[in-house]
């Protein structure tokens, strides 16, 4: 009975004025790789944090429970971290770098003005 009354729904919204539509700029691969590789360092600090917890709460708990095998599971997982942030705060830096010294935004995927 429900079905025969059918009402409008005037809930039309162009989110792309309130959000933005990142991938609608894609022109060409350039473009594309610039937005990957800027979201994938916000992946990165997002994973380095879960990481660095883990690690933290696998010291605490191995140490709390006489257990040097997880306290050094820990040990290792918080130092790969750490090792995975150098890793990616140097590449941050040499991508700058190239940035400064070519003229040519890769982050950004646009030549500076």
């Amino acid at each position: 009975m429900f079905l025969y009354v059918v009402t409008h729904v005037y809930a039309e919204v162009d989110i792309e004025d309130k959000f933005g539509a990142p991938f609608a700029e894609v022109k060409d691969v350039g473009t594309l790789v610039s937005i990957v590789v800027s979201n994938l360092y916000i992946l990165a600090g997002v994973i380095l944090l879960i990481v660095l917890i883990f690690g933290g709460f696998s010291i605490i708990a191995g140490s709390g429970q006489n257990n040097p095998e997880q306290a050094a599971q820990g040990k290792k997982a918080a130092t790969m971290a750490a090792v995975g942030f150098l890793i990616i705060f140097a590449s941050y830096w040499i991508i700058k770098i190239i940035e400064l010294l070519t003229g040519f935004k890769i982050l950004e995927g646009k030549l500076n003005p």
